[in-house]
């Protein structure tokens, strides 16, 4: 796939949604809870606090601070000031249209030093992004590879070797990375640090956090692997521009089929962090044999394999997986757009079968917003007005229970954004120990 490199400060994130709830672990959970006698203990929230209220509501002032905090005016001074010195927040002058006298100064959230490297093995790539806490891209990387073919060890070697290009142009650039989040396909074992099985790679219980930190003896940072859906979740989350919605479905398409569900504006994991698989839902009448063995399942009838199997005779270009993706989806959108009747035909089969596993899930779930992802970022535009037919047809409530389908903008960046996403949220819970 295309090689794509950026340095600090270029391709900026647009604006993110308020009221951030996603990622973020209660503070109970990571430092137990706190004691109104340990000034330390109170400083280290107090500050997590004002700097998740710029993150979440925007930048703000002082006074606006002291009121949305509860705190002290003196006290939000203070805890201003020192993030600033960390280099976490920033101060800027501001005047309100139409108003008169002095301008204002608003506090931001700034950490342009400071950054989270996501980093996903998809079935065809390794794809590396580190972003830094005030939104800015510091390296973005992508490495074609063929995971299923390859197997876990060369994909590993491979995803080292990425990770270490990404450490060595940030430390040129003068940003620290203060975690890493690997995204993969399939059940992970996120305590463990391990893919229980992840049947579009051939992969079952392999030890992933510590097959990379055997191969990156000296990497000091943080090491966390979760599935490539939910991450997808969390940044289509932060990206939504519609601050009312809390619960969506970001429905990932690759050769595999997952969910990522936010549920009141947090990741649903499920009792055991597996909650999402629905790609293996038995859903297909024909009963096509699907990667995970058995019959049946979802994917099979909208996955990446199923529409270029539906589109093109196996010796077509679009099957050939030495062709970045991308490329061959577009070709497939150009021969949709020129009338081709096969593709046509593929399109309108898919795009069924999508409606009805979303209706499904709309039923359950309830979500006012459906994402698609992943490579239906790239055909999508075309099955959308079918698949919005078949969900509103088929779900039980009326309106379809308000739930809304539209398409990814992150496309296949989606799982590396937001596992830099989560390795930032340690900034937020811990801003002094961290910085």
């Amino acid at each position: 796939m295309t090689d794509e490199r950026r340095g600090p400060g270029e391709g900026r994130d647009g604006p993110v949604k308020a009221d951030l709830r996603a990622t973020a672990v209660p503070d109970a959970t990571l430092f137990g809870p706190s004691r109104p006698h340990d000034r330390s203990s109170v400083r280290r929230t107090n500050l997590a606090l004002v700097l998740r209220i710029l993150r979440d509501a925007g930048p703000r002032s002082r006074a606006r601070i002291a009121t949305d905090t509860g705190l002290p005016k003196p006290t939000v001074t203070s805890l201003v000031a020192e993030l600033v010195a960390l280099g976490l927040a920033g101060e800027g002058t501001t005047r309100r249209e139409g108003a008169v006298g002095r301008p204002g100064t608003l506090v931001h959230v700034d950490g342009r030093d400071i950054c989270g490297i996501g980093v996903e093995i998809s079935t065809s790539y390794v794809h590396v992004l580190a972003l830094t806490l005030n939104g800015d891209h510091a390296y973005e990387h992508r490495s074609p590879v063929a995971a299923g073919q390859a197997g876990a060890d060369a994909v590993l070697d491979l995803t080292a070797r990425a990770v270490a290009d990404c450490t060595t142009a940030l430390a040129r650039a003068g940003v620290r990375p203060v975690g890493l989040t690997l995204a993969v396909p399939g059940v992970v074992d996120t305590a463990a640090g391990v893919v229980a099985y992840a049947p579009a790679l051939g992969w079952r219980d392999v030890p992933v956090t510590a097959g990379l930190r055997s191969r990156l003896a000296d990497l000091p940072l943080p090491l966390t692997v979760e599935n490539d859906a939910k991450l997808g979740a969390v940044a289509e989350y932060l990206r939504a521009q519609d601050t009312q919605v809390h619960d969506m479905v970001c429905v990932t398409g690759e050769r595999g089929i997952g969910a990522g569900i936010i549920s009141d504006g947090r990741l649903l994991r499920g009792s055991a962090g597996f909650a999402g698989e629905v790609g293996h839902m038995p859903l297909d009448p024909e009963r096509r044999a699907c990667v995970c063995g058995r019959h049946g399942c979802w994917e099979t009838m909208v996955g990446l394999d199923a529409i270029l199997r539906l589109a093109a005779d196996p010796d077509d270009q679009v099957h050939d997986a030495g062709v970045e993706l991308a490329t061959r989806l577009a070709e497939l959108h150009r021969r949709a757009e020129s009338g081709d009747t096969r593709t046509l035909e593929a399109m309108d089969r898919v795009a069924d079968g999508l409606g009805l596993g979303i209706a499904l899930l709309a039923d359950l779930l309830n979500p006012g917003l459906v994402v698609l992802g992943g490579y239906f970022t790239y055909i999508g535009d075309l099955m959308l007005d079918r698949v919005r037919e078949v969900v509103g047809e088929r779900v039980i409530a009326p309106d379809g229970g308000g739930c809304e389908v539209v398409l990814s903008t992150l496309g296949f960046a989606a799982a590396a954004r937001g596992g830099a996403h989560l390795a930032l949220d340690a900034v937020y819970q811990d801003p002094g120990g961290v910085a």
